[in-house]
Parts: structure tokens; sequence; C-alpha cells
């Protein structure tokens, strides 16, 4: 299924904020605070790296931000595995996020390859 730039926008824009909200409602255990503190941090940046991508004045600027993007959300789901398998919060209220972080990992790594030309 074929993404727009404007729903992958949307899209990005929409984890972020659920990252802010579950940083929010982490525990103030330090390990859980340090987590959440990377987790908000490449959760967030993924949608501000894809609208940087969107924003190339070139093809090759395209391809490299589009390379941030697929590492920031591949850490995004690093994270949020991390604080599920640690039991920071509950799996059912975690599961549903980082369903989204793998699919939209796997979307913007099949852009990012094919923007590379593999």
């Amino acid at each position: 299924m074929a993404h727009t730039p404007q729903e992958l926008r949307d899209r990005t824009k929409a984890m972020a904020i659920r990252i802010i909200r579950l940083f929010r409602a982490l525990p103030s255990a330090k390990e859980a605070q340090i987590m959440g503190t990377q987790l908000l941090r490449c959760g967030t940046s993924v949608a501000a790296n894809y609208r940087a991508a969107c924003r190339g004045r070139s093809r090759a600027e395209f391809t490299a931000k589009l390379g941030i993007v697929n590492e920031e959300a591949d850490e995004t789901v690093f994270w949020l595995e991390l604080m599920i398998d640690t039991a920071v919060l509950p799996p059912r209220r975690m599961k549903p996020l980082l369903n989204e972080a793998h699919e939209l990992a796997a979307i913007v790594t099949a852009a990012y390859r094919t923007a590379r030309g593999k």
C-alpha cells in the first residue's frame, strides 16, 4: 500500500504526540525517566526529520534525511521494546504504540531503500 508524504507526516506526528503523552505518564523511577527521555527524543525526531526530508532540495538531501528517519524509527522501536520488557508500564498500554512504531519503521525502511536504489 502506497503512502503519500502527507499521510506519513500525519502518522509520524501522531506517533510523536502519543510518545509525549506516554512520557508524561511514566513513573518517576530513575530508569523509567531515562528510558522515557531516550524514547521522547527519538520518537519525536522521527516526525521532525521526516518533515525535513520532505523539504529536501535534492534527491541526495531527501535520501540523507530519510536515512536519519530510518535510524530514529528503529531506535524508537528499541526503547518501546525495552520499556515493555522491563515492565515500565503495562504492555496493554504500550503495545498499540509499539505496533505503530514497527509499521512506520517498515514503511520508512522501504522508502529509504527505494531512495537509495537498493
